[in-house]
């Protein structure tokens, strides 16, 4: 199987964005997709400032942080994004949405285009059933935030081809990541493991057994986690984690995976983390205040 040497990334947000940016740093050619033109400049904008970032704490030189644009290509229209050797859908965790994005790619693919998406708890398997090539499409899924997170989750759907698998293997070596292998289930490994722990977070805080303070100071300094739970999925984003635990429980019919009625509420009220401004913590002030 030919190696790639240009990347297309469907989705400008911010898994997107880093997904495109670790791609250009490491030489590729990449084309930057979405629906949303002022999206798109907003993700070159964001990579501008990450990379000068990293001039500024002497991690990167500004030669190679001009490369690293000169890589990247904005393309406002899903068919330029056709002719690339791989493409990453990279869009927001709803199956019908990245179910359409494959669909109105496919007249547009080369015939040895590598599909992979980056779906961090949907069926690989399901959404490559649904494209011309299986065998040549697998699961991609990048840690939040990319640039910084060495892990990338591999998934193979039960079509995906060994070849497919092997150049992704190696893909993953040449950005500089490391790679884990999942098997095809729910929500794979790390968010099998990670958002069920937050659903009971929540439950924690609807149950009123501690406050979101006392929540998060417990597991940061008792358990030595770096944020806590629901800073973290303020972080993640509410809508994110509530899609991953509708997948876990639909997927897996046990009654554990019940997504928490105040994570439910919370993201009914629009409160979807730092990107909406409030969450668990309310963010519009100089310092994050706890909502409850």
């Amino acid at each position: 199987m030919k190696f790639p040497q240009s990347i297309g990334v469907v989705g400008a947000g911010q898994m997107g964005a880093g997904i495109a940016q670790v791609f250009a740093q490491a030489g590729f050619e990449v084309r930057l997709n979405d629906v949303s033109e002022s999206q798109l400049t907003a993700a070159r904008e964001r990579i501008a400032r990450n990379l000068e970032s990293q001039i500024r704490k002497g991690r990167m030189s500004p030669q190679d942080s001009a490369a690293t644009l000169a890589h990247l290509h904005l393309c406002p229209k899903l068919a330029d994004l056709g002719s690339a050797d791989l493409v990453i859908e990279s869009a927001t965790e709803r199956e019908a949405i990245k179910q359409e994005i494959f669909r109105a790619l496919h007249p547009h693919l080369g015939a040895d285009t590598v599909l992979a998406t980056n779906t961090s708890s949907i069926s690989v398997t399901r959404l490559a059933a649904n494209t011309d090539r299986p065998e040549r499409f697998m699961g991609v899924h990048f840690m939040n935030p990319v640039p910084v997170m060495k892990l990338v989750e591999l998934i193979r759907g039960i079509a995906t081809d060994q070849s497919t698998f092997d150049m992704l293997c190696e893909l993953v070596v040449r950005i500089g990541k490391i790679s884990t292998t999942s098997e095809d289930y729910p929500a794979f490994i790390v968010n099998r493991v990670l958002i069920p722990m937050i659903n009971e977070a929540c439950y924690v805080l609807f149950e009123g057994v501690g406050n979101v303070t006392s929540i998060d100071a417990s597991m940061r300094l008792g358990a030595n986690h770096p944020m806590g739970p629901l800073e973290l999925a303020d972080f993640i984003g509410l809508d994110t984690c509530l899609a991953i635990m509708h997948v876990l429980n639909d997927g897996l019919a046990d009654t554990k995976y019940r997504p928490c009625p105040l994570l439910v509420k919370y993201v009914e009220a629009g409160w979807l983390g730092r990107k909406a401004g409030r969450g668990f913590y309310d963010y519009r002030g100089e310092q994050p205040v706890p909502t409850r």
